[in-house]
């Protein structure tokens, strides 16, 4: 049986004190760990991304100036960011309604999808763009449009991208997404899983399907604390035994679900209790796992890292 400490160690960030040094962080939405453990936040309010060695205090700046901005050097609310064997980053530059790639070492970005500006639906916009997740044979990126409700798929180099899935506005049936947030390429079963944040649940649409199955929530949308609910999650994981860690991010929470249950545990927060103690979060974002399965969450309006240790 899995389990992990409920006392959450603050690795990145200091709580209750929001800031641009650089042992600060200002409402993150993403974190990721490399090979090496070392981890890479997407510093949201201060349109940075930080990278904190393993064991390290004080993070430094890898992207982004620090400052809001359209430019090649800058970011704008960056939400998600992920990184390939070479270093290079992929960031959601939500705000600018782009997504940049940063080669490593690199002073600026390139965007690979989107147009920087207004954002808009056609199939070379995109409007406030979260998740990213790659394909891990074909480099092809799926994005999560948010304000489009729809994703996106695109090849590297491209200037247009696909629909993969819906273009008929917010709602809740299976040919329909709600504000999707968080998105989880799942090659075993060739198949994306996504946070259908507005609609409280979390789906799976197989490649070549032309819609969605439920995985956890309420099929209808309906929000709640109990242990079949959920309430606007925005991240998504997966541990090797298929089982799921869900950032339930208005209820405050990390929910975990043993491979294909419905029924979930509390495994980080408290739900519904807004905190900024060791065991309480405040809007968790993300949630990461490391190698031997340590948790990391991105308690987001504490503006911390949270690293729950498994035992």
């Amino acid at each position: 049986m899995l389990r992990w400490n409920t006392t959450g160690i603050t690795v990145a960030g200091i709580v209750g004190n929001p800031g641009n040094a650089n042992n600060q962080l200002n409402t993150p939405f993403d974190v990721i760990l490399d090979y090496a453990n070392n981890l890479y936040i997407a510093d949201r309010a201060n349109h940075r991304i930080q990278k904190y060695s393993l064991g390290a205090s004080i993070g430094k700046t890898v992207a982004g100036n620090g400052t809001i901005g359209s430019s090649q050097y800058q970011l704008y609310n960056p939400s998600r960011v992920i990184i390939d064997l070479n270093g290079n980053f992929y960031i959601s530059d939500t705000y600018n309604h782009r997504i940049q790639f940063w080669r490593n070492g690199a002073v600026s970005g390139t965007i690979v999808a989107g147009i920087t500006g207004p954002c808009g639906n056609a199939n070379n916009q995109l409007c406030t763009p979260y998740g990213i997740a790659p394909h891990p044979t074909s480099g092809t990126l799926y994005i999560s449009d948010y304000s489009n409700h729809r994703i996106m798929s695109y090849t590297f180099g491209a200037n247009n991208g696909t629909l993969v899935l819906c273009s008929n506005g917010p709602g809740t049936n299976n040919t329909q997404l709600s504000s999707p947030v968080g998105l989880h390429f799942d090659s075993f079963s060739n198949s994306l899983v996504i946070t259908n944040s507005a609609a409280n649940n979390i789906v799976r649409h197989i490649s070549g399907m032309s819609g969605w199955t439920l995985v956890a929530g309420n099929i209808n949308g309906s929000s709640g604390t109990a242990s079949t609910r959920l309430f606007y999650p925005t991240d998504v994981t997966f541990d090797p035994m298929g089982n799921m860690y869900v950032a339930d991010s208005s209820n405050h929470r990390i929910q975990f679900f043993y491979a294909d249950h419905l029924n979930a545990t509390i495994i980080a927060g408290m739900s519904g209790v807004v905190g900024n103690n060791a065991t309480t979060l405040n809007g968790p974002r993300s949630v990461k796992l490391d190698s031997q399965l340590n948790l990391y969450v991105v308690d987001t309006f504490n503006s911390r890292i949270q690293k729950f240790l498994r035992y």
